[in-house]
């Protein structure tokens, strides 16, 4: 069962697992399951997937209930009108703050502008010796993109040389390895926790929050943070 965050008679938001597709996609592969057939059997009606988030990545997945809130939806994320929140365990110490304006290549290599803001919330320095350093730096960031770009946090932190843990495409594989070796853990540490917006009727500002799973604090807890906010 898939665990809902918010509902009413024309949104649902659900707290989507790492792992879950969203729908069908060229570029993400084949599943067994996807999280809009999984929400409409779970509720027995249709919904629409407002926007997406990666295979990998768990959080907020905002969906409507009928074609003419999805319009309308639609047009505010366009207009950048919805306030998105993830947070993110990074390797090393990244700045305090900074707003990443790096253009990216979209599946169809087509050049888009693309814009994150990030601050950083925690750091972790830990007894695991990695090439030539005798210890492992991380830290925990809350990143706002300003756009939405595919896979759009996970190649600005690459840009800047802190990937984000447990991202196999664009992160360091050797760490990866090192995290699987020593921990058993694999897990791509990027969480969409809160989601901003307007109501498309009402016009009521919501704000929808959903909680990290075991793995995420499971690796929160071996680097000492306190992820109490986000349990």
């Amino acid at each position: 069962m898939l665990e809902i965050l918010y509902r009413d008679e024309h949104l649902i938001a659900i707290n989507k697992p790492s792992g879950l597709l969203v729908h069908k996609s060229f570029y993400a592969g084949e599943a067994d399951t996807y999280a809009i057939q999984e929400l409409r059997n779970q509720i027995g009606q249709k919904v629409y997937p407002v926007h997406r988030l990666d295979r990998k990545t768990s959080g907020v997945l905002l969906f409507t209930l009928d074609k003419e809130t999805l319009r309308t939806m639609s047009d505010q994320f366009a207009s950048r009108e919805v306030e998105k929140k993830y947070i993110a365990i990074l390797r090393g110490w990244a700045k305090e703050e900074e707003t990443i304006d790096y253009d990216l290549v979209n599946e169809n290599e087509v050049k888009q502008n693309a814009i994150t803001y990030y601050h950083r919330l925690q750091t972790s320095e830990i007894d695991l010796p990695f090439l030539k350093h005798q210890t492992s730096r991380y830290c925990l960031v809350e990143a706002i993109p300003e756009t939405g770009r595919f896979h759009q946090l996970r190649k600005h932190f690459k840009h800047i040389l802190h990937p984000i843990l447990g991202c196999r495409k664009h992160g360091c594989n050797k760490q990866n390895k090192l995290w699987l070796q020593t921990f058993e853990i694999n897990k791509m540490t990027l969480h969409a926790h809160q989601l901003i917006f307007n109501h498309p009727i009402s016009n009521e500002r919501i704000t929808v929050n959903a909680t990290i799973d075991d793995e995420f604090k499971r690796v929160g807890d071996i680097l000492k943070f306190d992820l109490s906010a986000y349990s």
